[in-house]
């Protein structure tokens, strides 16, 4: 399933990012509050335990970039929120540069990370991993950053992952843009069921991950 512009004629356009997010807020809710994301954000782990967190991402992040740019793709999938290199630098100052061999995927994360290279082709389903993954970094993300730096003593160079470059006039509009951006996409009601149960799936793999992690 390819997103197809919408017509010259569409109406106002249906706010699909608050359905999503309304729709999906059980998952969301489901995943933050995992024991091992709990337990970080609480003080309670180590860095090398964040450092294991962050080679797991890397494993995901690598199969949801894997699809890259394409011709006529929509403003949403921004290539400039790509993380892979900053993953790699993070890890590399963790201390964790061959984290391919010293991380290896864990079953959960080799599902999510298949799971993704099989809907790459399907623009609504992969938004929805897209959405789930991005606009969490835009925003818990941020939260995580801090809480690591102060935890755990991060420095600025362990936690390039945070940091974006494309929000000149801040994160807040830019997640405001976004959101109009999914919005713009007019998707049909369909295409809505399609992205609201993926956008279920991409949380309920996550929380597989985290619960991964914590055993």
């Amino acid at each position: 399933m390819t997103i197809a512009p919408p017509p010259a004629t569409s109406t106002e356009p249906l706010d699909v990012a608050a359905l999503v997010r309304a729709a999906s807020a059980d998952d969301h809710r489901a995943a933050e509050t995992r024991g091992f994301i709990t337990a970080l954000m609480g003080g309670e782990l180590s860095l090398e335990e964040y450092t294991r967190y962050l080679a797991q991402l890397a494993w995901v992040y690598e199969a949801l970039e894997e699809r890259g740019g394409r011709p006529g793709d929509p403003p949403v999938f921004d290539p400039a929120l790509a993380r892979m290199a900053a993953i790699d630098a993070d890890l590399s100052a963790l201390g964790a540069s061959d984290w391919r061999h010293a991380h290896p995927p864990l079953p959960a994360t080799a599902d999510y990370s298949a799971h993704l290279r099989a809907i790459s082709g399907d623009d609504v389903r992969y938004l929805a991993h897209h959405y789930t993954r991005y606009l969490g970094d835009l925003s818990g993300g941020q939260a995580i950053a801090a809480l690591v730096a102060r935890h755990y003593g991060a420095t600025p160079e362990q936690l390039g992952f945070y940091r974006f470059e494309v929000a000149d006039d801040g994160l807040v509009r830019y997640k405001r843009s976004y959101r109009e951006a999914m919005n713009a996409l007019a998707l049909s009601p369909h295409e809505v069921d399609v992205l609201v149960a993926e956008v279920r799936t991409s949380f309920r793999m996550n929380s597989a991950v985290f619960e991964a992690l914590a055993a």
